[in-house]
Parts: C-alpha cells; sequence; structure tokens
C-alpha cells in the first residue's frame, strides 16, 4: 500500500483509533490488523517472563512492559505488541507515550495462528530497529525458548540452548521451568 491509496490508514490515524478501541490491533504500513486473544499458557508464560527478569531490571534504568505497550519500527512503519519488551533507553522515559521506539529485548510467545509471522516478516522488522539485541520466541507447545542475539557487527544468531536461559542483553539467567510454571506446556 502507499499513502495515496484510499485504503491507506496512516500511522496518526491508527495511533488515534488505538487508544479508543476495546481489542488491540497491530499496524503495518497502512494496513491495520486485529490481535486475537491468547491462551491462559500464552499470557501465563509472558507474565512468568517478566516476573522472572523483573528482580534484574531493578535500579537498572531498564524498563519491561507485558502484552500491552505497543513497539514502534519506524525503517518497516509499524506498530507491534510483543507479549514483553524491555527498553533501557532513556529516550523512551516519557510516561504519556503510546509506544517505545529503542527496545533493547523483545519476547513474543508462539501460537500456531502467529507463530510463522512471528519467526518470519516481524522478526525481519524488529532486527532493523538499532536498539535491538535480543529476539527470543517462546513456544507453547513443548518447553522450548529460541533466543536470537545480535553480535558487535549487527549479525543475528540463534545462541546455543541452555539451561538455564541467558540474557546477554540484561546479563541474567532464567529457569526454563520458571517461564512455564502453572502451565501445561509439556516438557521437550
Amino acid at each position: 500500500m502507499i499513502a495515496t491509496d484510499p485504503l491507506y490508514i496512516t500511522p496518526e490515524d491508527y495511533l488515534a483509533a488505538e487508544e479508543l478501541s476495546p481489542m488491540r490491533h497491530e499496524y503495518r504500513d497502512g494496513e491495520v490488523f486485529a490481535m486475537t486473544g491468547g491462551t491462559r499458557n500464552h499470557h501465563a508464560i509472558s507474565t512468568n517472563f517478566l516476573m522472572a527478569i523483573a528482580p534484574r531490571l531493578r535500579g537498572s534504568g531498564c524498563r519491561a512492559f507485558v502484552e500491552g505497550m505497543k513497539t514502534r519500527v519506524e525503517a518497516s512503519n509499524a506498530f507491534y505488541y510483543p507479549d514483553v519488551v524491555v527498553t533501557c533507553d532513556d529516550r523512551d522515559r516519557p510516561n504519556d507515550e503510546q509506544y517505545i521506539n529503542h527496545p533493547t529485548l523483545i519476547v513474543e510467545v508462539l501460537s500456531p495462528s502467529t507463530e510463522r509471522y512471528d519467526r518470519t516478516e516481524k522478526f525481519a522488522d524488529y532486527r532493523a530497529n538499532p536498539s535491538l539485541c535480543e529476539y527470543i520466541l517462546v513456544s507453547t507447545d513443548r518447553q522450548q525458548v529460541e533466543v536470537f542475539q545480535k553480535d558487535d557487527r549487527g549479525d543475528w544468531s540463534l545462541a546455543p540452548a541452555s539451561e538455564p536461559i541467558q540474557l546477554a542483553s540484561l546479563d541474567c539467567a532464567i529457569a526454563l521451568a520458571d517461564i512455564y510454571e502453572d502451565t501445561t506446556v509439556p516438557e521437550r
């Protein structure tokens, strides 16, 4: 779509409508996509992840948000709702903003309807954000966490699987059991 297309929705119109909408929507280059509700496991995993990293964030200058905070990807003209997002950038400090511009870490909890998109187009968009250091995909059909990390040259790679999960961007580790606590997700 292009801005002259009559169906094109501007970012400003999207943000204004999103403030009033009872339902969340993601935005990508003029198109708006309704988000479906998550399962209990999905929400539990997001909350567990946030609770696991919260002690590490206290006093660090970093802030974490779960599910309701948009992340802007300017290079792709997109706004997404990650399941968990951490920003350590002072430019994201204003309390009245609807979105984060400079994420450090993004977590997406996979669902059957969004897994392909989270792994491909959305990951490609997120990688365009220079501040992002880690992108984490958490499975809901088995206990598996994939951690993608950016190196000093800006290249992305899948970190070796480990227990506990090592998060370089926050210099901490999270046990797999903590991420999947109180869920019905089977072990590998």
